[in-house]
């Protein structure tokens, strides 16, 4: 039997109020917030950042692919369950699902923001919101906190501070503020992530590589969305952060799992071939296939191939997730699209992926 499905990455859309109420008062006038254009729909001006946020397809679950556009759609006929944890609680139920894992929208597109110490005070503003989201109903609103890790130790603060919260996990910046992951003045950071038990999340659309600009159709562009990610999972395994820090969990989020095993391969095939010319952060005693198999958590949501591979990775790091409310969430057909990916699953390995890994990583009841 099916055990209840978890979304190990969903959203919420961040309502008009979320920064601008709950800001550090230096940045209220520069604060994100919703606007109204009559060509362009609702959508969030930031301060610093030359083009707006669109909501169109951020909240657009269960339209129809030809119904899909960036533009004009409007704050009132987006998912009220965005923002609203009642009639989130009836879109769940909708779709099968018996929780979520909750990532932000805005602050997806923030990660990416030039100046630090406004990110910062975002980010900040963010979790106070998201704790109010949390609240009501937080054995199914399982919040993942952001950091804008302008430091290590600052980092290391904000663990803290989103730990009090009662989330389960920490958003990290693509591109933290100084040098990279890999580096060692990191490792205080991850020794604490491990202490405080709170997984790091690294979604795509949050590193400097993320960008659809690339040669060919525009839609190539969609394409190249996972490789900021891939960038990461392989800087943190061949820069021996998980060599140093054997009990870090990170997760990969939203960007598929299904290339999992020639990535390992390939790491494998640089490290055992190329190591000597193109050295590696450091020496590894395992390969790094290994590294990747044992502390790195993949999410995925329509991807028949990552039921399909399960033997060639590591099963209990796949995670299932439904997107709610972006355009490319399963919502409200994701009991379809699961019955149709797990032919072949047994039932123990399906609950593996849509239910006991998530609870593992993130420490639920």
């Amino acid at each position: 039997m099916m055990k209840p499905c978890i979304s190990a990455d969903s959203h919420i859309t961040e309502p008009p109020n979320t920064y601008v109420d709950r800001i550090d008062h230096k940045y209220k006038d520069k604060a994100p917030r919703m606007i109204k254009d009559d060509k362009l729909g609702d959508v969030y001006r930031v301060d610093g950042m030359e083009r707006p946020i669109t909501v169109g397809l951020a909240a657009a679950a269960g339209k129809d692919p030809s119904e899909l556009s960036i533009w004009g759609s409007k704050w009132e006929n987006l998912h009220r369950g965005g923002w609203d944890p009642e009639a989130r609680m009836a879109d769940q139920d909708q779709d099968g699902v018996s929780a979520e894992i909750i990532y932000p929208t805005v602050g997806m597109v923030l990660c990416n923001h030039k100046d630090l110490d406004y990110k910062k005070a975002c980010f900040d503003a963010y979790n106070l919101w998201l704790a109010e989201f949390c609240d009501p109903h937080r054995n199914r609103l399982i919040g993942i906190g952001q950091s804008a890790m302008r430091t290590p130790q600052e980092g290391i603060e904000d663990l803290k501070s989103i730990k009090a919260l009662e989330f389960r996990g920490v958003m990290m910046p693509g591109n933290p503020g100084v040098a990279d992951y890999d580096d060692r003045i990191y490792d205080e950071f991850f020794d604490a992530a491990i202490d405080l038990n709170l997984p790091l999340s690294f979604h795509i659309l949050t590193s400097k590589q993320d960008s659809f600009k690339t040669r060919g159709p525009k839609m190539n562009g969609f394409l190249s969305i996972v490789r900021g990610c891939q960038d990461i999972m392989g800087t943190f395994v061949l820069g021996g952060v998980f060599e140093r820090h054997p009990k870090l969990k990170v997760v990969c989020a939203e960007a598929d799992a299904g290339w999992v095993p020639h990535y390992m391969y390939r790491m494998d095939h640089a490290y055992k071939r190329h190591r000597y010319w193109l050295p590696a952060g450091q020496e590894l005693s395992k390969l790094p296939s290994e590294y990747f198999r044992n502390n790195i958590y993949v999410t995925f949501q329509d991807d028949w191939v990552a039921f399909q591979m399960r033997d060639l990775c590591n099963i209990e790091r796949l995670m299932w997730a439904s997107d709610f409310p972006h355009s490319d969430s399963t919502w409200p057909w994701s009991q379809d699209v699961i019955r149709e990916h797990r032919k072949g699953l047994t039932d123990a390995e399906l609950n593996l992926i849509v239910h006991d890994n998530v609870t593992a990583c993130y420490g639920l009841n």
